[in-house]
């Protein structure tokens, strides 16, 4: 097959380009350019914009032997990722921009683009492994990267090649050394790509502005004001402006955003305890393979927060009610959904969550 490997200038998309190379198909290197000042991202910021990760990217091509090119999404990274990321904030949400990168860019522009081109695959480092059009989580429970998948449908994923998800990230390390490639050592990325500095706050009030609001108790009393709700996540416990823990000394947390009044509330650990999730822009979750009601596992970070639940289909949504509570839970979260398997779960789909219900003392009694 003829094939187009994302190269992030990582060891991850290196040896999963080398392993494509490997089976016999025909490889082309490509990277690709999402910032729209790529000069003004911090070189070692450990994302995966920088000049610096594209030098790598054509380094580890060269040694390869194989085509690079760098093709140019950077108007489309600002439109679906950038922007999409501040309007969440704005609104109260919590969004996830490496997964909303995974969906818009990676794995509709770039394959869109080289599809049109006459490849047939996009091959990525992504840890999950892929067969007959079955995902399951990657081998390395450390590193399994299926989570951020999860917003893929089934055409995509019939173009797609995840060579490195059935190997531990170690054994990937030392696979890159034995091959030559400088990025072996490179450190793997963890920053928002484009806050290299690391302060969303910061990034998100110079987009948006001043917007100030109230920070209240979960009892309705008004502890102290806020520049605005984008300074605040679901879970969040420091920052929040507030003197002191609460009258009964324990800590406090932001359980609930409320844009359109500014109100941020703020409660006690319990108070973060959801049993039930609505989701919605589903992918991949059809009742006419998996019944309008079944058993699953939930999960609602890129890594944790897992608990088993019952799914409940109904047009464009999914009701999860969950057998265990979950904390920290904020709308612009993805809630995907998985068949557990002993041969690693399985991954049925995804949605958008837009609604919680807090774990109540009945679902309490009914779990013990």
């Amino acid at each position: 097959m003829r094939v187009v490997a994302a190269m992030s200038g990582g060891v991850d998309s290196s040896v999963a380009a080398a392993r494509a190379l490997e089976a016999g198909h025909d490889v082309v290197g490509v990277h690709l350019a999402l910032s729209q000042s790529p000069e003004a991202v911090r070189a070692g910021s450990r994302g995966c914009c920088s000049l610096e990760d594209s030098a790598d990217a054509r380094r580890v091509c060269d040694s390869l032997g194989i085509p690079f090119y760098v093709w140019d999404f950077s108007d489309r990274f600002k439109a679906d990722v950038i922007d999409n990321f501040v309007e969440s904030y704005e609104i109260g949400e919590t969004p996830n921009p490496c997964l909303r990168c995974n969906e818009k860019i990676k794995f509709e522009a770039l394959l869109d683009r080289s599809i049109a081109l006459g490849f047939d695959a996009v091959v990525t480092g992504h840890y999950a492994r892929l067969h007959d059009g079955v995902m399951r989580r990657g081998i390395d429970d450390n590193k399994d990267q299926s989570y951020v998948l999860g917003v893929l449908d089934d055409e995509q994923l019939s173009h797609c090649m995840f060579p490195v998800g059935d190997t531990v990230k170690p054994d990937i390390r030392a696979e890159a050394k034995d091959l030559g490639m400088g990025v072996a050592s490179k450190p793997d990325s963890h920053d928002i790509c484009f806050i290299p500095d690391g302060n969303t706050q910061a990034f998100l009030g110079k987009q948006i502005g001043l917007r100030p609001g109230m920070v209240k108790s979960v009892d309705g009393e008004t502890l102290a004001e806020h520049d605005g709700v984008y300074g605040f996540t679901i879970g969040q416990r420091k920052g929040l402006g507030v003197a002191g823990p609460a009258a009964d000394g324990q800590p406090r947390y932001v359980t609930d955003i409320d844009a359109s009044t500014g109100t941020v509330t703020v409660g006690g650990r319990e108070d973060l305890r959801v049993g039930h999730i609505t989701a919605d822009r589903l992918k991949r979750l059809d009742p006419s393979k998996h019944g309008t009601i079944f058993d699953c596992d939930v999960q609602v970070r890129a890594h944790g927060g897992v608990v088993p639940a019952t799914a409940t289909l109904s047009g464009e949504s999914v009701a999860l009610d969950l057998h265990e509570p979950l904390r920290g839970v904020a709308r612009g979260q993805a809630a995907v959904v998985y068949l557990p398997d002993t041969d690693g779960d399985i991954l049925l789909g995804s949605g958008t969550i837009c609604a919680t219900v807090p774990w109540t003392a009945d679902k309490q009694a009914q779990s013990a």
